[in-house]
C-alpha cells in the first residue's frame, strides 16, 4: 500500500487540475486525525480528504460522505476561522517528499490579505496535518501536537518554526530528488555506502519518496536483481540502475499515469499510479482517477480499523465476562461431579436400615451386602460411633436430600451459564460483522439493557438510555444467482427484526447449528426454492458465523413459521423445529460473486 512520492506526484497533478483557484467553503473534522475541505471549483464542488491516520494516511478528492460532528474540534474551528472563503493558490510536493503543501490566500479579521499553508505529512505513524503562517513560517497549530517529550528530533507546537521532517541520520548524505538526480549524484551515494546494502533498500535510503514497490520496479527497469549488493556492483550495473531510475521517472514527468488496483486470489493486494511490470502476472483494475483508486483501496480497510477502535471497549467487556463464565462452568462441573454422590448416600441409609439387627454401635466401619445390585457385592460404610445406627442412616438420608437439591441447583446454574456463554459469543461474533457505528451503538445499548454495562442517561429522565436509535441499522442484502433476495443480520437487533418481523411465514430461515452466527432469510415469495440459492444462503450463514474459518459447517434451515422466540429469552435467541441440515465450507469468493445491494 505505497502512498509514496510517485502516488503523491499523481495526486498533486490531479488536485491542481481540479482545485486550483478554488474557494474553501466548508471544513469539518469527522475523525480526530482527519479533515475534509469542501472546495468550490470553477464548474464543480469537490471534497478534499486529508488524513493523518497512523495506519492509512492519505490525501485525495473523495465522494464519500462522513458525519459532521455536532461539536467541532478545536483544530477544525481554528481552520474555519482562518481559511473559510480562502482561495487555493498552489498545491506542491517539495523535493518529491511525502509532503503536500496547500497554499491558501485568505483574509484576516481586519480584512487584510494573508497567506496560510496547510501541510499534509504522509509518513505512517508520524503523519500529521500542520497549519502555518507563510510569511513567518511559524506553526499556528497541528492536528497532532508533538512535544519534546514525544520526539527529541522535532517539535510540532504552536509558535514554533516549521521545518520538514528529518529524513537522514547523522553522517548520511542528504536524500536526492529522483526527478532531478544526476548519474554523478547516484555514484556519489553508492560510493558513500560503507556497508553491504541491497539494491532496493539502497534506492529507498538514497532517494526521497521511493517506496519498496517503486524501488523494486526501478530495479526491474534496470534489469538488476532486488538483492544485488550495491556496494559491489560493477560500472555497467551502476549505469543500468540509473537507466532504470530514468525510465521510472520519465513516466512521471510525461504524466503517463495509469492508476490501478492489483488483486491476488480475488483480494486487494496493492495499488499504484503507473502500470507496474512486477505485477504483470496479477489481475488489475484500471481507473480514471488516482483519487478514486486511493479511495477504493483504503476506504474499506480504514473503515474496518476505525470501527474496531470504536468497539474495543465493548470487546474487552465481553472478553472479561466470557472468561468469568468459562471459569464458573469449570467450577460448576466439578461441583456437579460431587453432587452425583447423592444416590450413594441414599443407598447407605437404606442398607443400614435393612441391617439394624446386625450392626454394633461401636463399629466405625461396617461391611454390608448390597441387595439392590445384581451382583450383591459387599459395600464398606463409614459409621459415626457417637450415633446410633438409626441416626447414622438418617445422617446419610440428609446428605442425600442435600446433594439431590444441590445437583438440581447446579444443573440449573450450568444451563444458565451455557446460555450466557452462547449469548456473549454471539455478541463477539456480531462485533466482527459491524461496518457502521450505528450497529456498534445498537450492541452497546443492548449490553446496557442486559446489565453488562452501565446505562448512560440522556438527561431527560432517570434510567433512560442514551442513544436509543429511532431508525435501526439495516441488514446485508444479496441477490442469489437465480434472483432470490437473501438477507443477513449483523447484530441481534437485525436478527430479531429479520426473523420475527420481516420474514413471511413461508420464507426460508437459516442459521449455523449450535454455533453463534447471523440469521439468514431467503425471501421465497411463494416460489419453489432452487438448490443453488439454498447453497448460496447456507454459505452466507456459515461465513457470517463464528465458524467462518472451519470446514463442513452444519447449517440448519426451515420455513420461518417453525422458528419461535421463547418468552424472556435474550435478543437474537430463538428455537426451531422441523429443520434440515446442510454441510458447507464457507467460501468468500462465492459470496463476492453474488450481487450485494447493501
Amino acid at each position: 500500500m505505497p502512498f509514496d512520492g510517485s502516488v503523491i506526484n499523481n495526486v498533486i497533478y490531479e488536485l491542481n487540475q481540479k482545485l486550483q483557484n478554488g474557494r474553501v467553503d466548508k471544513i469539518y473534522q469527522p475523525e480526530k486525525d482527519e479533515l475534509i475541505l469542501g472546495i468550490r471549483g470553477f464548474k464543480e464542488n469537490y471534497k478534499l480528504l486529508i488524513s493523518a491516520s497512523s495506519n492509512y494516511p492519505r490525501l485525495h478528492i473523495t465522494k464519500e460522505s462522513k458525519a459532521n460532528p455536532q461539536a467541532a474540534p478545536t483544530f477544525c474551528m481554528l481552520l474555519r476561522k482562518h481559511l473559510l472563503g480562502g482561495r487555493i493558490v498552489s498545491i506542491i510536493q517539495p523535493s518529491f517528499e511525502r509532503v503536500v503543501e496547500i497554499t491558501i490566500e485568505c483574509q484576516d479579521e481586519m480584512g487584510y490579505s494573508t497567506t496560510k499553508v496547510l501541510i499534509s505529512e504522509i509518513m505512517g505513524r508520524h503523519s500529521n496535518i500542520i497549519f502555518i503562517d507563510k510569511e513567518s513560517n511559524r506553526i499556528i497549530d497541528s492536528i497532532k501536537r508533538i512535544s519534546i517529550d514525544i520526539s527529541s528530533l522535532r517539535e510540532v507546537l504552536p509558535g514554533k518554526q516549521y521545518a520538514y521532517p528529518p529524513s537522514v541520520g547523522e553522517g548520511e548524505l542528504p536524500k536526492l530528488n529522483p526527478l532531478t538526480a544526476t548519474f554523478d549524484e547516484l555514484i556519489r551515494s553508492i560510493e558513500h555506502q560503507q556497508d553491504s546494502i541491497k539494491a532496493d533498500k539502497f534506492l529507498m535510503k538514497a532517494f526521497n519518496g521511493i517506496s519498496p514497490v517503486a524501488a523494486k520496479e526501478i530495479c526491474t527497469y534496470g534489469s538488476l536483481e532486488f538483492d544485488a549488493d550495491v556496494s559491489r556492483i560493477k560500472d555497467n550495473q551502476r549505469s543500468a540502475l540509473y537507466k532504470g531510475l530514468e525510465a521510472f521517472v520519465q513516466k512521471l514527468k510525461q504524466r503517463e499515469y495509469k492508476p490501478n488496483i492489483v488483486f491476488e486470489a480475488g483480494k486487494l493486494k496493492d495499488f499504484y499510479c503507473i502500470d507496474l511490470q512486477m505485477f504483470q502476472h496479477l489481475q488489475k483494475e484500471y481507473l480514471d482517477s488516482i483519487s478514486e483508486t486511493v479511495e477504493r483501496f483504503y476506504s474499506e480497510k480504514d473503515n474496518k480499523d476505525r470501527i474496531k477502535q470504536k468497539f474495543s471497549d465493548i470487546q474487552k467487556i465481553i472478553s472479561i465476562r466470557l472468561d468469568r463464565c468459562y471459569k464458573k462452568l469449570e467450577i460448576l462441573d466439578e461441583e456437579l461431579g460431587k453432587a452425583h454422590d447423592a444416590e450413594k448416600y441414599k443407598l447407605y441409609g437404606d442398607l443400614i436400615m435393612s441391617n439394624l439387627y446386625q450392626i454394633n454401635k461401636e463399629q466405625s466401619k461396617i461391611n454390608l451386602v448390597n441387595y439392590f445390585s445384581e451382583n450383591q457385592e459387599t459395600i464398606e460404610i463409614n459409621m459415626d460411633t457417637q450415633l446410633t445406627p438409626v441416626n447414622n442412616a438418617q445422617k446419610y438420608f440428609k446428605k442425600y436430600n442435600k446433594s439431590k437439591s444441590a445437583k438440581s441447583s447446579i444443573e440449573h446454574q450450568i444451563q444458565e451459564n451455557k446460555l450466557e456463554i452462547e449469548y456473549l459469543e454471539a455478541q463477539a461474533d456480531n462485533l466482527d460483522k459491524c461496518t457502521e457505528e450505528l450497529e456498534i451503538n445498537e450492541i452497546r445499548l443492548e449490553l446496557a439493557e442486559q446489565g453488562y454495562t452501565k446505562k448512560k442517561k440522556d438527561g431527560k429522565g432517570k434510567g433512560k438510555v442514551k442513544n436509543k436509535t429511532a431508525s435501526p441499522s439495516k441488514p446485508m442484502q444479496f441477490v442469489s444467482s437465480t434472483g432470490f433476495e437473501i438477507y443477513v443480520g449483523k447484530n441481534n437487533v437485525q436478527n430479531d427484526y429479520l426473523t420475527m418481523k420481516f420474514a413471511a411465514s413461508n420464507d426460508i430461515w437459516l442459521h449455523t447449528k449450535e454455533i453463534p452466527g447471523s440469521h439468514v432469510i431467503i425471501k421465497s415469495g411463494g416460489k419453489e426454492l432452487d438448490d443453488a440459492t439454498l447453497v448460496e444462503a447456507a454459505n452466507l450463514a456459515a461465513f457470517y458465523s463464528k465458524a467462518k474459518n472451519s470446514t463442513k459447517v452444519p447449517v440448519d434451515y426451515t420455513i420461518r413459521k417453525n422458528v419461535r422466540k421463547p418468552n424472556g429469552s435474550k435478543p437474537g435467541m430463538v428455537i426451531y423445529d422441523s429443520n434440515r441440515t446442510v454441510y458447507i465450507t464457507p467460501n468468500e469468493e462465492d459470496i463476492n460473486k453474488l450481487t450485494k445491494i447493501n
